[in-house]
């Protein structure tokens, strides 16, 4: 006769109970274990809720603002310096004739003219291919660099005498470039639609964008998929002085 200490069912089953026993102690220590790091890491406050974890497209655009402030206040202080400056100098007519040159080729202050503006768009979020194209990726709906890049570069091979993009004048040490979709330029970021206006002769303006290769290239996705393209010739635009510093922080002037 046995009992159930002999039988083969009662070692493997009295293990499998200790190890049942075991393994939920282990889920529960884990389960405290995660409490207190999530207590410890919220300090009390709600982590989906909590106004302090700014997303990185708000923080983008907090700067942005910044910046545009500081651009203005700069603005305000250099005119004050020029005008005191203009005030006290020494300089001949044909010394403050060739400054004001200078300062216009610079891109330092406002210009008035017939200009073109250019519009750049990205295609509507529900675009599909036009007949005879294959169907969109992604970057094929979207504005690139290279798009607004060939636009400003069209328009200075046109003549262009000055050149906004957006609000801002450009200067030569102007970048443009673009992360993701929105343009950053001289510290302030920008979304679609992109303007680009440029003072000059107007024909000669749109004729430079007719024969940029890199801007057939983008008609060819517009008629593709519907990216935005505007061309417009106004008349008597003033286009702002650029504003803010014009210190080389990486470059060296050659000497």
């Amino acid at each position: 006769m046995s009992n159930s200490a002999d039988s083969p069912e009662g070692p493997a089953r009295r293990t499998s109970v200790w190890a049942v026993r075991g393994l939920t102690a282990a889920v529960f220590a884990l389960a405290g274990l995660i409490f207190v790091t999530s207590a410890n890491t919220a300090k009390g406050t709600n982590l989906r809720s909590d106004s302090s974890l700014l997303k990185l497209s708000d923080l983008i655009r907090e700067r942005s603002e910044k910046n545009a402030e500081l651009n203005d206040s700069a603005a305000s202080v250099r005119a004050q310096i020029g005008a005191l400056a203009q005030r006290d100098d020494g300089s001949t007519e044909a010394e403050d004739a060739k400054l004001k040159a200078l300062e216009q080729a610079a891109g330092t202050t406002k210009i008035t003219g017939d200009s073109v503006s250019v519009t750049l768009d990205d295609a509507p979020p529900d675009a599909t291919a036009n007949p005879g194209y294959p169907e969109p990726q992604p970057n094929d709906l979207v504005i690139h660099q290279q798009d607004l890049q060939a636009v400003v570069n069209a328009l200075w091979q046109g003549g262009a005498r000055g050149i906004q993009v957006m609000d801002q004048r450009l200067i030569s040490t102007s970048a443009v470039r673009c992360v993701g979709n929105t343009l950053i330029l001289q510290g302030r970021v920008y979304s679609p639609p992109y303007k680009v206006t440029a003072v000059g002769d107007p024909g000669k303006l749109k004729q430079a964008l007719n024969s940029s290769t890199a801007i057939q290239n983008y008609l060819l996705y517009v008629k593709a998929y519907g990216l935005g393209w505007k061309v417009d010739e106004d008349e008597a635009v003033t286009l702002p002085g650029y504003s803010g510093t014009v210190d080389l922080h990486y470059a060296q002037p050659v000497e």
